[in-house]
């Protein structure tokens, strides 16, 4: 079949048919995909359903699904920094922000997997949320997660993936890639004008956008660097809290809401 879902709780997504390639971005259990490329060894070239992200995954970290099912929307999403989801009779811990497919609120058929929701998913709404306490609260489960090139999740997450996952859950979807989330939203003039909520995006000594983090304020940025945390931010850029360095030059700041 041309579609799955991921059933692992985290799944790495490489640039090559192969575990010591690069791992350029993750698959969030419940996240639908579509098979686009099979090669041996049980790789398969997938199309992330949320992004438009394309990389290899493991054919055992998915499950063929109907295209129905792969085409109906996410109704829901675990709260919890990890949560308990039964999977044909067996238990499994998946993190915070994971989607659910399906139209029963304890339990879905995944293709020939039983899913049954152990800890209860919160309703997902489609339409954009401009609750930035309810942003900010979700941006708060990742703190301190360490960095992670290519993460998505509170268990590891690049600076990017930890955008694009707390924006999720707010209904506005967001692209990959810092450089491709600054395609996106309304440019906000001066750091002065920015809200809780903004995205602030930093850019290297060529001038490519590099970094990027979320707006708590017009003076505090969270931000996975080393780990999620917290640092001042000035129109300059960002200041590292702990060392009083300079760690990232500000480009520009974007509003999605």
């Amino acid at each position: 079949m041309p579609y799955a879902i991921v059933i692992v709780p985290v799944a790495p997504l490489r640039s090559t048919a192969s575990h010591k390639s690069e791992m350029i971005s993750q698959l969030l259990w419940g996240a639908g995909v579509e098979i686009i490329e099979t090669a041996a060894d049980g790789w398969v070239k997938v199309t992330n359903q949320y992004d438009g992200y394309s990389g290899w995954a493991t054919a055992a970290h998915l499950e063929p699904v109907e295209e129905e099912l792969y085409l109906s929307p996410a109704t829901g999403y675990f709260p919890g920094w990890v949560n308990r989801v039964n999977m044909n009779g067996r238990l499994m811990l998946v993190p915070f922000g994971c989607l659910v497919k399906g139209n029963n609120d304890t339990a879905t058929q995944w293709g020939n997997i039983t899913v049954k929701f152990e800890d209860n998913p919160l309703p997902l709404t489609h339409v954009v949320n401009t609750d930035m306490e309810a942003l900010k609260a979700a941006a708060m489960q990742f703190l301190n997660t360490g960095y992670l090139w290519g993460g998505v999740s509170v268990f590891g997450v690049d600076c990017s993936g930890f955008t694009q996952q707390v924006f999720k859950l707010s209904g506005v979807p967001l692209l990959r890639d810092a450089y491709q989330q600054a395609t996106q939203g309304h440019i906000v003039d001066f750091l002065q004008e920015a809200r809780l909520g903004d995205l602030a995006f930093f850019d290297n000594e060529e001038g490519r956008i590099t970094h990027v983090g979320i707006l708590l304020n017009d003076h505090e940025i969270i931000h996975s660097s080393g780990k999620v945390r917290i640092d001042p931010v000035d129109n300059e850029g960002i200041i590292n809290a702990d060392s009083g360095l300079r760690t990232h030059h500000l480009r520009i700041i974007k509003r999605y809401f």
